[in-house]
This record gives structure tokens, C-alpha cells and sequence, in this order.
């Protein structure tokens, strides 16, 4: 096949999510390429975590197809471990062990998981932690840590075990607003240095300045797409308009 646009790390084909008769997701089509950005808004209940949450099989979706690197996630036999470790996921709660240090949070899943040695996992926790600007915390413990610093522990942690990409799921909402700021300059560090990411949040100056696409979901659908200028400064439906209308109003 030849064809000059790359291949995408993630394709989501047509995926529907169900909980009864309340239909969560309703045929979802997205391709997430290469080092690209994607960032998704739209209203509480419009499906957005529950879409991260099949992506990374925490959620078990009713149909549809989840390709990674262009093999199914979803298929008997496939291994969730490292779906998982190649699928990275950073939620809005830290989910550190308050009895570790920081970097035995970090090397915990590079030991058990990854089976790398104590030498290897430490090494490997260092590098993560240098990139989330917190090398010299390593030997502290979660509890000393302000929520910014405890997420970007969390994004260490996600990105030493090597992910393909890292799904975002509000990870700036459980933060006090001066604490946001350290964890998006640590997305924007991954961005520079080439990690492919699907961000869910509300952090609208950040999808502006840090995007490669936006995608606008409402009612369990992606209502409009497009670049950050095209979305913030020139929507098309309603929906977003009245959407971008009511959250830039508050903030």
C-alpha cells in the first residue's frame, strides 16, 4: 500500500459502549497518529473518559474494533499487562502507595511487570523523573508532595514502562489552579520529545497552544474536529459554540 500518510499508533473503528439502555458511545471513529496530540473536550456525560477507558481496556466496549500499531487490543488471547503498559494511562487521582517512596512507586511496575532489575528500574525511574522535573524527590514520599508534584510522579511512573502512547484523563481537575501549570509543562515536555497522547480536559488554554487536533464530543459522538484554531476560533455547530461559549466564560 502506498501511501504517504503514516500509519496510525491507535484506530478506534466504529466503537459503541452500552451500560444497559444507556448508550455511552455511539460509533466512534478516530485514528491517532504518531507523535500527534489529540486533545478531546465537550460537556460532562458526552462519553469522553469512558472512550480513554475502553482505549485502554478498563472498560470492556459492546462493538467496535481498538487497533494498536494496526493489531486488535480486543481479540482472545491478547495481554492485558502489556496493552496496558504499551496503552499508558494517567487518571485525575494519583493512585501513588502513601508507604513507597517516590521511586519505589516508579520502579514497582519496571520490577514485577517488566521484570528489569533494581539497577535497570532505578536508572529508568531517574531518566522518568528528570523529565517530570522531580529527580531530586525521588527519595520522598508522596504525603510531602504537593497534588501538581504527585502528578507528575503518576506521568513518571506511566512513561518508564515505555508506552506507545499515554491516554490523559482529566489530569489537572483534582489540582488547585497554581498546580496546574508544573503538570501541563510535563505534557508539553513529552510533546517535544516525540510521546503520541489523547488528553481529556478542561485546561482550554492548553488545547490552544499544545494541540495537533481537537475533537469536540457530545452525546456519546465526536460532533466536529479540527485543528485549535479551527475549533476555538471558527466552530461550525451549535453545540460547540455554546459549549466554548460557556466554559471560556468561566475561566
Amino acid at each position: 500500500m502506498s501511501d504517504d500518510r503514516q500509519a496510525p499508533i491507535l484506530s478506534i473503528q466504529d466503537l459503541h459502549k452500552q451500560y444497559g439502555e444507556h448508550h455511552v458511545l455511539k460509533g466512534i471513529s478516530l485514528d491517532v497518529l504518531p507523535e500527534e496530540l489529540v486533545f478531546i473536550i465537550g460537556p460532562s456525560g458526552s462519553g469522553k473518559s469512558t472512550l480513554l477507558r475502553c482505549c485502554n481496556v478498563l472498560e470492556t466496549s459492546t462493538s467496535g474494533r481498538i487497533l494498536l500499531d494496526g493489531k486488535s487490543i480486543l481479540g482472545k488471547g491478547v495481554n492485558l499487562n502489556t496493552v496496558r503498559q504499551q496503552i499508558g494511562m494517567v487518571f485525575q487521582h494519583f493512585n501513588l502507595y502513601p508507604h513507597m517512596t517516590v521511586l519505589d512507586n516508579i520502579t514497582l511496575a519496571l520490577r514485577k511487570v517488566k521484570k528489569k532489575s533494581k539497577q535497570q528500574a532505578h536508572e529508568k525511574a531517574l531518566l522518568a523523573l528528570r523529565q517530570v522535573s522531580l529527580e531530586d524527590k525521588a527519595d520522598a514520599y508522596p504525603d510531602a508532595l504537593s497534588g501538581g508534584q504527585q502528578q507528575r510522579v503518576a506521568i513518571a511512573r506511566t512513561i518508564a514502562l515505555d508506552p506507545k502512547i499515554i491516554l490523559f484523563d482529566e489530569p489537572t481537575s483534582a489540582l488547585d489552579p497554581e498546580l496546574v501549570g508544573g503538570v501541563l509543562d510535563a505534557m508539553r515536555t513529552l510533546k517535544a520529545a516525540g510521546m503520541t497522547m489523547v488528553v481529556v480536559s478542561h485546561e482550554m488554554g492548553f488545547a490552544r497552544v499544545a494541540a495537533d487536533r481537537v475533537i469536540f464530543m457530545d452525546n456519546g459522538a465526536i460532533v466536529e474536529q479540527g485543528s485549535p484554531q479551527a475549533i476555538f476560533e471558527a466552530p461550525r455547530h451549535e453545540r460547540l459554540k455554546t459549549f466554548l461559549s460557556s466554559v471560556l466564560s468561566h475561566g
